[in-house]
């Protein structure tokens, strides 16, 4: 068998249930023999994304998605924690209570951490695509990392997927690496490193992603211990040209894993022949600003390294508020997957 071997399993009820999820993931992680890529006994830092704090269902990672994991995870290793980070326009902990995530971790007796609060370890990086060091939280050093990523697209990085659902591994510092973020990807990688991947495609998010997308009903799991190969199937089912992922590319010459198609075996209910055209992300007003402040160097300290910054948070954040909630944009998206689907009733 091929050295990267990339799960892509469907959920089987077209009104899916609790178990159908749960079913799907223990067959995805089984079909991608997770056992080989975390050790027995391991303490386990399971990485959702929750990379937003206004509810949009595909934005961040499903409640049953990580219950999946959890349940096939559980009897093999130690102690299972979840970890994210707070955004400078995002509330993580919000995003926990609104995404039901800390319903799975009252359940099953999961230790909570924001990564914000805990102490940074610096850690060398002589060989770094862009970064010469990188300050990482403690945990990431001493535990399994399991990254439960989503499919969405980006309008920054084309997808976002198990690679870039380490972004989120960083303190809030971590948006001055925009302009460097395919390669500073690769870096982060290379220390914060998955050791398996399990993507939420059950519900993905397309168009102006990774915030304010629409929501697409998927019905799709997939398992790598691979997570650059992993992200070279998701692309590729979603209508990308793998190659053409900069974070990916990046991630290859890093030695992160596999982005040649013909070095990946598909198994499972689907194979590269499927194709969902995902309607690509496009940059939204807040998007397009950051990166036209970010590349002038007269304005870029006086717009990030003084107050004015929190001013423009806070304008992001009542932007993302008009869209979400007076212009009625979001929660209509929302209402359409709660209120007329099957995976609704993991929110409800």
């Amino acid at each position: 068998m091929p050295p990267s071997t990339v799960s892509l399993v469907r959920v089987a009820a077209p009104t899916p249930v609790r178990d159908d999820v749960l079913a799907g993931v223990r067959r995805a992680m089984e079909l991608a023999n997770w056992r080989e890529h975390i050790p027995r006994g391991a303490d386990v830092a399971l990485k959702p994304n929750l990379g937003w704090d206004l509810f949009l269902p595909g934005a961040t990672t499903s409640p049953w998605v990580l219950e999946g994991v959890v349940r096939t995870l559980r009897d093999w290793v130690g102690k299972l924690y979840v970890v994210e980070s707070d955004q400078v326009v995002v509330d993580v902990e919000k995003a926990f209570r609104l995404n039901r995530i800390d319903r799975v971790c009252r359940d099953y007796d999961l230790t909570w951490v924001n990564m914000s609060h805990m102490p940074l370890i610096t850690v060398p990086l002589p060989n770094g695509r862009v970064l010469k060091e990188l300050q990482v939280p403690e945990i990431l050093l001493r535990t399994t990392l399991v990254t439960v990523p989503v499919m969405k697209t980006h309008n920054k990085t084309m997808i976002t997927g198990a690679i870039k659902n380490q972004w989120g591994c960083l303190p809030m510092f971590r948006h001055n690496y925009h302009l460097v973020l395919d390669a500073a990807l690769a870096d982060i990688n290379s220390v914060a490193r998955p050791r398996f991947a399990l993507m939420d495609a059950t519900i993905g998010l397309e168009g102006n992603s990774p915030k304010s997308g629409i929501p697409r009903v998927v019905n799709r799991l997939l398992g790598s211990g691979d997570p650059v190969a992993l992200d070279a199937v998701a692309a590729k089912i979603m209508g990308f040209d793998p190659p053409a992922i900069g974070h990916l590319q990046e991630c290859v010459a890093a030695g992160l894993g596999t982005l040649d198609l013909d070095e990946i075996a598909v198994v499972g209910d689907d194979d590269l022949s499927l194709n969902l055209h995902f309607v690509p992300a496009q940059h939204n007003f807040v998007s397009w600003m950051e990166l036209v402040l970010r590349r002038r160097p007269a304005l870029r300290p006086l717009f990030f390294d003084t107050p004015l910054f929190q001013i423009c948070c806070r304008l992001t954040m009542i932007y993302y508020d008009v869209w979400y909630y007076l212009l009625g944009i979001g929660k209509r998206r929302r209402d359409q997957i709660v209120y007329a689907t099957g995976y609704g009733a993991q929110w409800r």
